[in-house]
């Protein structure tokens, strides 16, 4: 052991020209073992998807502590072995730019919780980068990291297989222990989700989308090290777990996955020498043509698992996938141990030759969409395919709802952005403000692509750091690799497949929005800038200050990112004791403690003071109304202290529909209308597909127009009402507008007029004497339901109109008096009442 760490040492010394110690080298290993926990343990929670909520954040706040103690290991490993001497040098020092441009975008941010959050994300991402870089230096390095990945992937794989299959009970006791189960069994939730398409398979994901471009990755990089190899037992694992993951791939029923491979496939075979290539379009195509001979039948015996389970049909169904995989893995070996050396010696002549690498990509593409137009017609080769996955299929094109819906997203992206051009409106700004800019009602807090979302949350200041940060660690690299030896180029490029595949099909979802994909993303970018070579920095300076500053920096970081990641764990974990007392006890004392101790450790949680199952200002409000019923003297400090705590988050979350309405309720608790109309009139420009808003600023206005004539104030009388009369017609040309859309969208969720405003439009109408269209307006509204209240209250003013036309309605009037002899005398108020004019 003490050897190989002395090996390891001067081998760092000779690659970075400085002298390590024994201690670097424990660090590496340890190091090792970090990296290899967080790929067993993340995928399994979640992903660490940021979904910006308390249920989702305790992961990623895990994850952040994580990656705090690795970069002070790192860090003191930087101590011994960095040197600023070079280019790329300098680049692993800049990745630090991409999360000060978060911090940056927080004194505009729309979202602090979301902002800050993901501030601490870019953190980590910035710590992976470097964790790369460091790791893979070396020769053992990169094939660890590399296997790590490899492994790792290929056990989620069997993972989502084993729900597939109805061995569900089996794959949650194997990793229940540390995973994030369903709570009440030992399950994953959604490892399998429905949709309107049918079953589709998510493993860990528990989004099928993304899950196909983790696949994607997965699947190329299982390529390539079959075509790169020629030893049986190399080629052997990956290519028995190629089918499952094709087969795997196709479950995902992920359309926009389908159109990705192909090209990211294209791009890699650029890189390959021409035997290469050819084998990798041979071992590709037999694995997809093998995937696909099993496909029908893996599909239909996992969909009848889901709806009953049977432990015979189970074993049929890996019997089939076991038998496939075994037949294409000696398929495979007999290629590359017997027809991958001929190629070479065929095709050795002409891989000297410009541009002769192209040839066969180029081709390629031709092959491509030939078959791309043999699925897609009418012939009998897509028959083969299982119905939902040839549905899927047949339904590629760019009037589907998915790709007119995505057209939506980016160009609202777009008008977000340019009012908040330059630093952005800080982390989650999308999911904060799109509902302002959205053209129609749907609901996406995600903008379905990596670069929209990026730039709106951090401007083009932001943006042009990223990207370009990516573009120089790949032009470094693409230089490295046209000059570098086969093993050289062989030993990073798993990273960037990794690095181009999450890149891609980034571009049309939110796969980045899971921090464990991030996370490999920027270990595969620090992977391929660490062997590159560039060129010495201008300076030559021996100075211990200018070299231990990176380190110093980074020591100082992470013992930063330490302390913050703990107090919010711990935040999330007294927030979590709250749930778990409020199902025991209703005692206030015993309910707030933990409470109050998660808002001190993180304030201004929106969750914990408003949005969340159990909120501070929501208790103070409960026990403001039970104190206002016995003692109102009593009662005020909950409301002031209430009011405080709105007034905090009004601040820090200015864009939080949620808190905008509470505000507007409690406006009203006060009766104070006037503070309430104006409050629900600013919020409607930020909410403009919500009818909520539209609802109350039409019914404040009554209430006041009715005010305004028990002053005899006429001028005050009309101006609410007219005011009233303008929001809905805002109302009714929102509904026209939505008949603007192509006929294969939908328009998401519903906003039409509702009874509510149709009833107060119906009362402006009577009360300025027009009773024809009070009555007009009201009864489309109008149901059987006459224990409904206000469905009654529409009834009464529909037929008051109507005998205001000398007209009736007898039989409905017959049943409302029947329900409630009373309405008779409320109709009659109506009908004799006077209203100013």
């Amino acid at each position: 052991m003490s050897a190989s760490k002395n090996a390891y040492a001067a081998s760092r010394a000779k690659a970075n020209g400085t002298i390590t110690t024994e201690k670097s080298s424990v660090i590496f290993w340890i190091l090792i073992v970090f990296t290899g926990l967080f790929m067993f343990w993340a995928p399994f929670q979640r992903a660490l998807f940021n979904g910006g909520t308390y249920d989702f954040e305790r992961s990623i706040y895990s994850a952040s502590v994580w990656s705090s103690i690795i970069m002070l290991l790192t860090a003191i490993l930087a101590f011994f072995v960095f040197k600023l001497k070079d280019r790329k040098d300098v680049l692993t020092i800049l990745v630090l730019i991409m999360p000060l441009t978060y911090v940056i975008s927080l004194s505009n941010s729309a979202s602090h919780y979301l902002a800050t959050n993901m501030v601490y994300i870019q953190m980590l991402y910035a710590t992976f980068f470097i964790l790369g870089v460091f790791l893979t230096k070396n020769k053992l390095g990169v094939s660890i990291v590399a296997s790590l990945l490899m492994i790792s992937g290929y056990f989620i794989v069997l993972f989502g297989l084993l729900y597939w299959l109805g061995n569900g009970s089996f794959a949650g006791h194997l990793v229940g222990w540390f995973a994030f189960m369903d709570s009440g069994s030992n399950l994953y939730r959604d490892a399998i989700m429905t949709d309107s398409n049918g079953l589709r398979l998510t493993s860990v994901f528990q989004y099928a989308n993304t899950y196909a471009a983790f696949l994607i990755t997965l699947s190329l990089g299982a390529l390539f090290f079959i075509v790169k190899s020629r030893k049986w037992q190399t080629v052997l694992p990956h290519a028995f777990l190629l089918v499952p993951i094709l087969v795997s791939f196709w479950l995902t029923l992920s359309r926009g996955a389908i159109v990705v491979i192909p090209v990211v496939f294209l791009i890699m075979l650029f890189f390959f020498s021409i035997s290469r290539q050819i084998l990798a379009l041979l071992q590709f195509g037999l694995a997809f043509l093998t995937s696909i001979l099993i496909l029908q039948k893996v599909t239909d015996i996992g969909i009848g698992l889901q709806k009953q389970p049977n432990a015979s049909e189970s074993w049929h169904g890996w019997s089939i996938l076991l038998i496939a995989s075994v037949v294409f893995t000696m398929v495979a070996i007999v290629i590359q141990l017997f027809v991958a050396p001929w190629l070479e010696r065929i095709t050795a002549r002409f891989d000297a030759k410009k541009y002769a690498t192209f040839i066969l990509p180029v081709a390629a593409i031709i092959v491509g969409v030939l078959g791309a137009i043999l699925i897609l017609s009418d012939t009998g080769f897509k028959n083969i395919l299982p119905d939902n996955v040839k549905t899927r299929i047949e339904n590629i094109n760019f009037q589907q709802h998915s790709v007119l819906e995505r057209g939506t997203f980016y160009k609202d992206a777009i008008k977000l952005w340019t009012d908040y051009p330059i630093i952005g409106a800080g982390g989650g700004a999308w999911a904060s403000l799109y509902e302002k800019y959205q053209n129609n009602p749907y609901t996406s807090r995600q903008a379905h692509n990596f670069a929209l979302q990026y730039l709106v949350e951090t401007g083009a200041l932001g943006f042009l750091a990223f990207v370009g940060f990516v573009i120089a660690v790949m032009v470094f690299y693409i230089r490295s690799y046209i000059k570098s030896s086969q093993e050289k180029r062989d030993l990073h490029f798993l990273f960037f497949i990794v690095t181009i595949s999450l890149l891609v099909h980034s571009m049309i979802d939110f796969d980045l929005s899971y921090v464990y994909l991030g996370a490999i993303l920027f270990i595969a970018l620090g992977g391929l800038l660490s062997n590159t070579s560039s060129a010495p920095l201008r300076f030559k300076n021996d100075s211990a200050v200018i070299h231990k500053s990176f380190p110093a920096l980074l020591a100082i970081l992470s013992l930063v990112m330490f302390y913050i990641s703990v107090q919010l764990l711990s935040a999330n974990g007294s927030y979590k004791e709250t749930l778990a007392v409020i199902k025991t006890s209703q005692d206030y004392n015993q309910i707030i403690q933990p409470l109050d101790k998660a808002i001190s450790l993180h304030p201004a949680h929106p969750d914990y003071l408003l949005t969340g199952q159990v909120s501070r200002i929501g208790i103070l409000l409960q026990v403001y109304n039970q104190v206002q019923k016995e003692d109102p003297t009593k009662a005020e400090p909950f409301f002031n202290q209430a009011q405080d705590l709105m007034n905090q988050l009004l601040k820090k979350e200015p864009h939080n529909r949620a808190v905008a309405m509470q505000q507007l309720n409690m406006l009203l608790i006060k009766g104070k209308h006037e503070e309430a109309l104006n409050w629900s009139n600013s919020q409607i420009i930020n909410y403009p597909w919500y009818t909520e808003m539209y609802e109350k600023s039409i019914s404040l206005n009554i209430d006041l127009a009715n005010q305004a004539s028990e002053k005899n104030n006429t001028q005050e009388y009309n101006k609410r009402l007219d005011d009233a009369l303008a929001t809905y017609k805002e109302v009714l040309a929102r509904v026209d507008s939505l008949k603007n859309l192509p006929k294969e969208q939908a328009q998401g969720r519903p906003f039409a007029v509702t009874p509510n405003m149709a009833l107060n439009v119906g009362q402006i109408s009577y009360m300025r004497g027009d009773y024809v269209g009070s009555s007009s307006t009201i009864q489309p509204y109008i149901t059987d339901n006459l224990d409904d209240q206000p469905n009654r209250t529409l009834i009464r003013w529909y037929l008051a109109a109507l005998q205001k036309q000398g007209k009736n309605d007898q039989a409905l009037q017959d049943k409302l008096i029947a329900k409630d002899p009373a309405e008779k005398q409320n109709i009659e108020a109506i009908v004799t009442a006077s209203f100013p004019k």
